[in-house]
């Protein structure tokens, strides 16, 4: 899924996206577009944004919020 459908589907600014990138949280794969480059958002990547920006709304720093989302995955798949 690219950055726009990203934004549209979970409703996260692009500043915060692009956070969450910049400390590791996410890593979307970078696709070469001549002089610039989109990212392209796995399932699990999506799964993590949606996870950690309920928890952001709710109140909780980033650190805290990428913990919980992380339980929260863990606990849906274990």
């Amino acid at each position: 899924m690219k950055t726009a459908e990203i934004l549209k589907k979970v409703d996260i600014p692009r500043h915060k996206l692009y956070y969450l990138e910049q400390k590791g949280y996410i890593a979307p794969k970078r696709i070469p577009m001549g002089d610039l480059e989109s990212r392209e958002y796995s399932e699990e990547d999506i799964l993590k944004i949606k996870l950690i920006w309920k928890y952001l709304k709710r109140g909780f720093k980033h650190k805290t919020a990428y913990q919980k989302a992380i339980e929260e995955m863990k606990a849906t798949v274990g």
